[in-house]
């Protein structure tokens, strides 16, 4: 698809501007005339640096142009039980008048705190969020109103999370008393299997508590994925599935790839998978409790995971079902990439050239458009397509559409419509940016370049021709992706 150049256009925060201002009001680029800049300006920069650009961010909730649903998929993440008897968490969102971020005096209640020497940082309890979800779910189930179909809350984010739940309930696998049964090895290794904290259609994924021969008096924490067979599935094929799950995310060294650590068996010959626990939960739920995120927040987890995108990448390795249930976190907010069911290797070590591949898997409002009009492509776009879809949900706490098929879905018939508009798509055109509480960050002209820059990118990485949707490398290259701060604990993986 071409992209229409316009003339003029209203400024992008909305406001409108006076009739007499129309002769003295700049001319308004095309979203392809902003982005041919935003590449040719990075290939005259100094030592590489500024090569792709963006625009800035924190989107209006005001209207609904598709909202999270948790999609079908097979593959299980490691999110919390909704059945934990935490307290109920107090969610508080006080913000300073001054600058729009937390007081001082609001720290110990604040889920993301930027620090007044710069920099932030994350503080997650998963067990009290999902306290909370459980509290919503019990709302949900027992309300029953119906939606219409032209509804615009049709696709929000809790209703469609109770559907789904409602809609699979008959559909996940069936959990072993006690958890797997334990072999000698498992139990040595790694301790007992005990709760929950996730499950799909064909695994359960439970926390192993094994004392630290270190502290008698502390316990290590891993998480132990249970497969199930699929139904008609022969031996050799369940092995052969889940023993290359195992080779590729086993492979993956990086803070921001969750470390995969052993393979076993249990007394019945089922397979478990041993893994990093990381006690901050998903990044679906942490959405669901809190409606959206902050935009420094969002844009930290987002830089997380364009790292460990593009070093899966580099590795020869695509995802290829890429959502925030697949994006686990710490307490202190090191985002990793999980679920590497239908991972790919599109490059073997040997070889310069990519493999394209084909096929349809993922979740529905992250699937790429060309997984369902071209037999082969490219996995890696696939993969970008699916992180833009997720900073938007981050930042909107919505999906933009349901599918990305522009003869089934309004909603993302009307995003094309917008890219060729000169007022371009209000949901990504809306978006805003606040400055930090830092001289250096303060400083910036928050609602002019800057916007701009983290804009373009995005437009970039949801561009419909896969062709010419930028790499994971470009994002974090570009003036945006260098700008964003990234705290310490996702840089290492903490």
């Amino acid at each position: 698809m071409t992209l229409a150049s316009q003339p003029d256009s209203k400024p992008a925060s909305g406001v409108a501007t006076p009739a007499n201002a129309a002769a003295v009001k700049p001319p308004k680029q095309s979203i392809h005339g902003r982005i041919t800049r935003m590449f040719s300006s990075a290939a005259k920069s100094k030592e590489g640096e500024k090569a792709g650009a963006g625009k800035s961010e924190s989107l209006k909730s005001g209207k609904p142009d598709g909202q999270i649903e948790k999609a079908n998929s097979d593959s299980d993440s490691s999110g919390a039980s909704f059945t934990q008897s935490a307290p109920k968490p107090r969610m508080v969102r006080r913000e300073s008048k001054a600058n729009g971020y937390p007081r001082q005096e609001d720290k110990a209640l604040q889920r993301f705190e930027i620090l007044p020497a710069g920099g932030h940082a994350h503080h997650l309890k998963s067990a009290k969020r999902q306290e909370k979800l459980s509290d919503m779910l019990r709302d949900l189930l027992g309300g029953g109103r119906k939606r219409d179909e032209h509804d615009p809350d049709r696709l929000s984010l809790v209703s469609n999370w109770a559907d789904q739940l409602r809609s699979e309930k008959d559909k996940l696998a069936p959990e072993k008393k006690g958890g797997p049964n334990a072999t000698a090895s498992l139990v040595e290794k790694y301790g007992k299997c005990q709760e929950v904290i996730g499950r799909g259609a064909f695994g359960i994924v439970r926390i192993s508590h094994k004392v630290d021969p270190k502290n008698g008096h502390a316990e290590q924490l891993y998480a132990v994925k249970e497969f199930r067979r699929k139904p008609q599935e022969s031996d050799k094929k369940y092995k052969k599935r889940l023993t290359s799950e195992f080779c590729i995310s086993s492979s993956l060294s990086h803070p921001n790839v969750i470390r995969t650590l052993d393979l076993l068996t249990d007394a019945k010959g089922d397979y478990c998978e041993v893994m990093e626990f990381c006690a901050g939960g998903d990044l679906y739920s942490l959405i669901l409790s809190v409606g959206h995120l902050e935009v420094a927040e969002a844009d930290c987890y987002f830089k997380q995971l364009m790292r460990g995108v593009d070093y899966m990448h580099d590795m020869g390795v695509a995802h290829r079902d890429l959502k925030p249930e697949n994006l686990l976190l710490t307490t202190h907010g090191a985002l990793k990439i999980t679920d590497f069911g239908n991972g790919e290797c599109f490059r073997m070590a040997w070889e310069s050239e990519a493999h394209l591949t084909g096929g349809l898997c993922g979740s529905a409002p992250y699937i790429a458009p060309e997984e369902y009009t071209e037999k082969e492509f490219d996995p890696r776009a696939v993969d970008i397509w699916a992180t833009g879809v997720i900073y938007m949900a981050m930042r909107t706490g919505r999906h933009l559409w349901r599918v990305a098929k522009r003869d089934e879905d309004e909603f993302f018939e009307k995003y094309l419509e917008g890219r060729k508009d000169e007022d371009g798509y209000p949901p990504i055109e809306t978006l805003k940016r606040v400055s930090y509480p830092t001289s250096s960050l303060a400083s910036r002209n928050t609602n002019g370049p800057c916007k701009a820059r983290c804009r373009n990118v995005i437009y970039s990485i949801l561009d419909p021709n896969p062709t010419r949707r930028i790499t994971a490398g470009q994002v974090l290259k570009s003036e945006w992706g260098r700008d964003i701060v990234l705290c310490k604990a996702g840089e290492e993986g903490l």
